[in-house]
């Protein structure tokens, strides 16, 4: 797995969908998936419907690389 780059995580929606999340953070797909389930996913995770949505901006602010 290939981390993002910081251009690539700033070029992010407001939102993304887990597994981007969890490349960005250096995280596999599953593990990922179990942190959010157990809501101890290191950024903010809301559920919609079946899927899961990260908020970017805490994601940025976790990897350090709020835009500015």
């Amino acid at each position: 797995m290939e981390l993002m780059s910081r251009e690539e995580l700033l070029a992010l929606p407001t939102t993304t969908n887990i597994e981007t999340a969890a490349r960005a953070i250096g995280l596999g797909r599953t593990r990922a998936y179990e942190l959010a389930r157990t809501g101890e996913f290191p950024c903010k995770v809301i559920r919609v419907g079946a899927s899961y949505r990260v908020v970017t901006a805490d994601l940025r602010r976790l990897l350090g690389g709020e835009a500015s």
